[in-house]
């Protein structure tokens, strides 16, 4: 039965990238790229993309930061959505990835938008605050610092700005109390932080499709902080 409902929501999403989300060559690319690479094959899906795509856009995004390139295929919908002077600053801390996340972003055009940067984000992170502030955060890396990243994330936003974090929900063991696995619980202490955390405004949306069964919130910086 889960077999035949994984195969629905990929189905599912096969079909919106067809009617609504018109994935070009560059992007195709750059997925077919990640997995030639050997990169691990968790880039956001496609309609994932077109929605952080849709979300710069919403915000009449300048500066966005971007925790977590991978292959750069995320990188691609953000640059897109930027103004001809707008910036994209993106943190990987695998060097090899970096690599494929560059060659994507030239292939896509964007690579002069794009400002990436290798190292541990958290190390990167005091740097990248003399480009503060930011209209959009997307984190979309190691789930254990995530409460960290959104920490940084707060002090770099101004005002209205958007937060997005990714795979939050990690197949629904975000609601379980007694899970030792580190990943969940950086995703439940993130939702811990949100619970008493006056300055935002925050949701998080279960998703199914090609990428399985997660989740991700989206936190609004309140205008009075």
């Amino acid at each position: 039965m889960a077999e035949t409902t994984n195969e629905l929501w990929a189905a599912v999403d096969e079909y919106l990238e067809q009617s609504v989300v018109h994935e070009d060559e560059a992007l195709r690319m750059a997925r077919a790229s990640i997995a030639e690479a050997g990169l691990p094959q968790i880039s956001v899906a496609p309609n994932q993309g077109k929605l952080l795509f849709i979300l710069a856009r919403l915000q009449r995004a300048q500066r966005l930061l971007e925790i977590g390139t991978l292959g750069a295929y995320s990188t691609i919908w953000l640059a897109r959505a930027v103004a001809p002077t707008g910036r994209v600053v993106t943190l990987e801390v695998d060097p090899t990835h970096a690599d494929v996340a560059r060659a994507n972003l030239g292939r896509a055009g964007v690579a002069d938008l794009v400002d990436v940067r290798v190292g541990k984000a958290l190390e990167l992170l005091p740097d990248v605050a003399s480009l503060a502030p930011f209209d959009l955060v997307f984190i979309d890396a190691d789930k254990p610092s995530i409460p960290d990243y959104f920490r940084w994330a707060l002090k770099l936003t101004r005002p209205s700005a958007l937060i997005v974090v990714d795979n939050v929900v990690r197949d629904g063991a975000l609601a379980d109390p007694t899970s030792a696995d580190p990943n969940v619980i950086g995703v439940r202490r993130l939702h811990e932080l949100l619970r008493s955390e006056p300055r935002v405004s925050a949701t998080t949306i279960q998703t199914v499709g090609s990428k399985g069964y997660d989740g991700l919130t989206i936190a609004m910086v309140n205008e009075r902080q």
